[in-house]
C-alpha cells in the first residue's frame, strides 16, 4: 500500500480507488508517509480529509441499525433462556454468558470487513464447537476443570472476535494493536452506557413508585435482562461509527493512571512486608495478587497500544518501563508462590493453570520491558514495543485452548 500511494501521488483517481478499496490500511500508511509529503498540495488535501473530525453524531446506515437492533434482541432472548425453558441459572450462565456478547460482535465485524464465506464458516464453526462442548461438560459445580473452562472460554471467544475484527489482515501486528485499542474504547463506551442505564433505572423505578407502582421485578427481569447484553453491541456500533467520541478519552485515562498505578504498586509491595500476609500460604491473597497482575499488565499493554501510532514522550516511556519492571517483580512473586504451593501440596488443575498463565505473562512482560528500554535508549522505535505485544497474543490463545479443551480430559473432569 505504501508504494502504491507514493507511485500514484499525482494520480487523484487512483488514490481515490486505493482508498475506497481498503480504507483502514490506506489511512494508516498515508499517516506514516505524510511527514515526508507535507507541502504537496494533494498530500495536504488527503491529510485533511483523512483526519477531519465532525462534531455531528453518525448513526450509521439503516442496515447497521437493523443489525444492532436484531442482535440486541436475540442476545436478550438468549439471556432469558433459563426463564423460558426452565434451565438452571447456575448451569446456564457460567457456561454461556460469553455467547451473549462475542458471537454478535464477531458477526458485526465479519459483516463490516466482508469476510470470505470460508473464513466466516470457520469462525462460526469454532463458536459452535465451543457452545456444544462447554454445555456437554459434566455438571459438577465443584469441578476445578469446569470452572477453569468457563473462565477461559471468554478469552477464547475474544480471540475469535479479534480474528473477525482484523478481517483479512489478522497476521498484521498493527491490526492486532487496533484491536486492543478497540477494546479500550469499547470499555469506555460500555461504562458510559452502563452508568446512563443505572441512572435511568433509578429514575424510572423512583417515578413509578411515587404513583404507587412497584415495577422493580418486571423492570429487572425484562428491561435490564435485555439491556445488559445489548450494551457491548451498542457500544461497539458507536465506537465504529463515531470514533471521535472516545478515541481521545482512552489515551488520557491510560496516561493518568499509569503513574498512579506505579506509585500504588510500589507502596503496596512495601506494605505487604509489614502486613504479615504472603501469597505462599494464603490462597485468596494469591488469587488477588494474580488479578492485580493481570490488571496492571492490561494497563501497560493498553497504554502501549494507544501510543504505538505516534512517538511517546521519554517521561511516559519511563513510567511504562518502571511499571513493567515492578509488574515483573509482582509476577515473580506470584510465580514463586504458585511453585511453592505445587511443591508443598501437589498438582491440581487450578495450580497448573495459574502456573502456566504466570509463565506466559512473565515472558511477555520481559519482552515488552526489553523493548521499552530499547525505545528509551533510542535503539528501537516506540512502534516496536507495540509489535512485541501484538505478536505474542496468539500464545495466550493457544494456552486458552489447552485449558478449555485439554485440562478436563487430562484431569478427569475433576
Amino acid at each position: 500500500m505504501r508504494d502504491e500511494i507514493l507511485s500514484n501521488l499525482q494520480n487523484p483517481r487512483q488514490l481515490e480507488k486505493l482508498y475506497r478499496g481498503n480504507k483502514t490500511p490506506f489511512k494508516r500508511e498515508f499517516s506514516g508517509l505524510y511527514p515526508e509529503l507535507k507541502g504537496n498540495t494533494l498530500a495536504d488535501y488527503w491529510h485533511e480529509r483523512l483526519n477531519y473530525e465532525t462534531d455531528d453524531i453518525s448513526w450509521g446506515s439503516r442496515n447497521e441499525l437493523l443489525f444492532v437492533a436484531v442482535a440486541s434482541l436475540i442476545a436478550g432472548i438468549l439471556a432469558k433462556f433459563p426463564a423460558i425453558f426452565g434451565i438452571e441459572e447456575e448451569f446456564f450462565y457460567p457456561r454461556n454468558i460469553s455467547f451473549l456478547v462475542f458471537p454478535f460482535l464477531a458477526a458485526y465485524f465479519g459483516w463490516k470487513n466482508k469476510l470470505s464465506l470460508a473464513k466466516t464458516a470457520l469462525l462460526a464453526g469454532v463458536v459452535l464447537v465451543c457452545l456444544v462442548y462447554i454445555n456437554s461438560l459434566p455438571h459438577n459445580p465443584n469441578s476445578d476443570t469446569l470452572v477453569l473452562a468457563c473462565l477461559h472460554l471468554p478469552l477464547l471467544l475474544w480471540g475469535v472476535l479479534g480474528v473477525s475484527f482484523a478481517g483479512n489482515e489478522f497476521r498484521d501486528h498493527r491490526k492486532r494493536l487496533d484491536f486492543l485499542r478497540f477494546n479500550g474504547d469499547l470499555a469506555v463506551m460500555a461504562a458510559l452506557l452502563v452508568i446512563a442505564g443505572v441512572i435511568m433505572t433509578g429514575i424510572t423505578i423512583g417515578l413509578f413508585s411515587l404513583i404507587g407502582f412497584n415495577i422493580e421485578k418486571f423492570y429487572f427481569e425484562y428491561v435490564v435482562a435485555f439491556g445488559l447484553p445489548a450494551v457491548p453491541i451498542v457500544a461497539t456500533f458507536l465506537t465504529q461509527t463515531n470514533p471521535q467520541l472516545v478515541n481521545k478519552v482512552s489515551p488520557v485515562i491510560a496516561k493518568i493512571f499509569s503513574p498512579l498505578v506505579l506509585v500504588m504498586l510500589v507502596i503496596y509491595l512495601g506494605a505487604i512486608i509489614f502486613s504479615g500476609k504472603d501469597p505462599y500460604n494464603d490462597r485468596e491473597f494469591l488469587l488477588l495478587f494474580n488479578l492485580l497482575l493481570i490488571g496492571v499488565m492490561a494497563l501497560i499493554f493498553f497504554s502501549v497500544a494507544e501510543s504505538s501510532t505516534k512517538e511517546k514522550s521519554t517521561s511516559a516511556l519511563w513510567v511504562l518501563l518502571l511499571l513493567s519492571i515492578v509488574t515483573v517483580v509482582v509476577n515473580g512473586i506470584a510465580l514463586s508462590a504458585i511453585s511453592f504451593r505445587i511443591s508443598e501440596w501437589g498438582i491440581t488443575p487450578n495450580r497448573v493453570a495459574v502456573l502456566g498463565g504466570n509463565v506466559l505473562i512473565l515472558v511477555h512482560l520481559l519482552l515488552v520491558t526489553v523493548m521499552l528500554f530499547k525505545a528509551i535508549t533510542k535503539k528501537a522505535a516506540t512502534a516496536e514495543v507495540g509489535r512485541a505485544i501484538a505478536l505474542y497474543l496468539p500464545v495466550y490463545l493457544i494456552w486458552t485452548v489447552l485449558v478449555v479443551f485439554v485440562f478436563p480430559l487430562v484431569f478427569g473432569f475433576k
